[in-house]
């Protein structure tokens, strides 16, 4: 294919999903109830779907190989700012006696990404590895045709691995298991909902970008390794 390998586009989307993935793992402690029910979501779940959306798209125009890479590289910035947020956690307590409560607030914070982030990286990975693959696989096999259901199927597929690695992780020794797993379900739920919600802007823009860079990747003969990140 004559196109670049990273346009505008591309470039936009590739870091909105670095991005989402990285900021909702500091939502991701902060539970809140749904409607009055008893029933709880992380506050992760306004943003989070988002990376799985925007990994749909990317799938979809550019392949599977670009998803890929824009995977692994999510992953590696997510570590960097779980590494520096430890390290600042570990700095020494200011000596004015009126910021060490500041400092203790924002440990206490900050505390949890690593151990959230962990969680994520391997829950992300392994979702979103699982979302790309039945994404490609599935336009391959329907010939590009009905990308709101393959969107929303490969969405749950990638949720679910995600949410069943992720919650028991994370919160294990802090929720109860049966919690943890009701929270997850919860979260599962949520996430493809918000997934169907906002599939009219989603299709939009697939076939926006689409028309206008005049892309329309299938991934026929292509090593679906999650580890061949030099082949983009």
């Amino acid at each position: 294919m004559s196109k670049p390998h990273f346009n505008t586009r591309f470039l936009v989307m590739a870091v909105t999903l670095v991005v989402c993935l990285i900021t909702s793992n500091f939502f991701v402690p902060r539970l809140w109830q749904v409607a009055g029910l008893p029933l709880q979501l992380s506050g992760a779940v306004l943003l989070f779907p988002v990376s799985y959306i925007l990994n749909d798209c990317i799938t979809e125009v550019y392949g599977y190989r670009k998803a890929r890479f824009i995977i692994w590289l999510a992953f590696l910035l997510s570590f960097f700012v779980a590494l520096m947020a430890q390290l600042v956690c570990w700095l020494p307590q200011p000596y004015q006696e009126e910021s060490q409560p500041v400092a203790e607030q924002f440990n206490n914070l900050f505390s949890m990404v690593p151990k959230t982030t962990l969680a994520s990286l391997i829950a992300f990975f392994c979702g979103s590895t699982v979302n790309a693959w039945i994404m490609s696989r599935m336009k391959v096999a329907s010939h590009g045709k009905g990308f709101g259901w393959r969107a929303i199927i490969s969405s749950l597929g990638g949720e679910v691995v995600d949410s069943l690695i992720f919650f028991p992780v994370v919160f294990g020794g802090i929720l109860s298991f049966p919690v943890a797993l009701q929270l997850a379900a919860t979260q599962i739920c949520a996430k493809v909902l918000y997934e169907i919600v906002i599939l009219p802007l989603t299709s939009w823009y697939v076939r926006y970008v689409k028309r206008v860079e005049g892309i329309d990747t299938f991934d026929k003969k292509i090593s679906y390794n999650p580890f061949k990140i030099n082949d983009i």
